[in-house]
């Protein structure tokens, strides 16, 4: 099936509540363009330096949410347009899009990252710390940045029932805090091989990579 096609099927399968990020990392300018063409605005990348550079290349009613692990030395070089920060795990973190971001007269939308996978390998906060985070005087000072609400990544298993228990768990925590906190809209969490278990429980946001460009080149 065409990249259109792959679009269109998963379009079909979500709720009109749900908001569909085309992961186009490591995928060349054409087949993004391709998307972009049968009508997806919203594309994810994981690395700054690809992300700046399909910046560059492309459509500029393109919104580009930075979808991996950011390092703060590289805030600098996607603070003038990307739209969304998924990932982010520390107050350092945020200082340091928040200094960015009112260089460039912006403010940037921000999801914390919540660890809810077994793995080790995977980044973000833990719960208590999260709420810390966002109760925190210093995070309410800093006015370049908006947290709008939550991402997490499950643990990569065969194990559906593990995976809807974290996902679960992602989402009561996102409920508790949405009624807290009305800037709250966005709970990111399901990718190619799980967003379906996402959508069952309660994600707003899907990050489909392969299943729309087929399976990628790892770099």
């Amino acid at each position: 099936m065409s990249i259109a096609n792959n679009i269109k099927e998963i379009k079909s399968e979500i709720p009109g509540t749900a908001t569909l990020v085309a992961v186009s990392k490591t995928k060349p300018n054409e087949a993004i363009q391709e998307a972009y063409d049968s009508g997806q605005r919203i594309f994810g990348e994981n690395k700054v330096q690809e992300l700046a550079q399909k910046y560059e290349d492309l459509p500029k009613d393109i919104e580009w949410h930075l979808i991996g692990h950011l390092q703060t030395n590289k805030v600098k070089f996607i603070a003038p347009f990307v739209s969304l920060i998924h990932a982010v795990d520390s107050f350092k973190l945020l200082k340091e899009i928040n200094k960015q971001a009112l260089k460039n007269a912006r403010v940037i939308n921000c999801l914390l990252q919540i660890k809810i996978a077994k793995e080790e390998s995977k980044f973000g906060l833990s719960q208590a710390d999260a709420k810390a985070l966002i109760n925190s005087k210093e995070v309410q000072e800093l006015k370049g940045i908006k947290i709008i609400g939550l991402m997490g990544m499950s643990t990569n298993t065969s194990n559906e029932n593990q995976v809807k228990q974290e996902f679960s768990t992602l989402h009561q925590f996102y409920k508790k805090f949405s009624i807290l906190n009305s800037q709250f809209s966005i709970l990111s969490m399901g990718m190619s091989g799980d967003y379906k278990i996402a959508l069952q429980q309660g994600s707003t946001m899907i990050r489909v990579g392969s299943t729309i460009f087929g399976s990628r080149s790892y770099h």
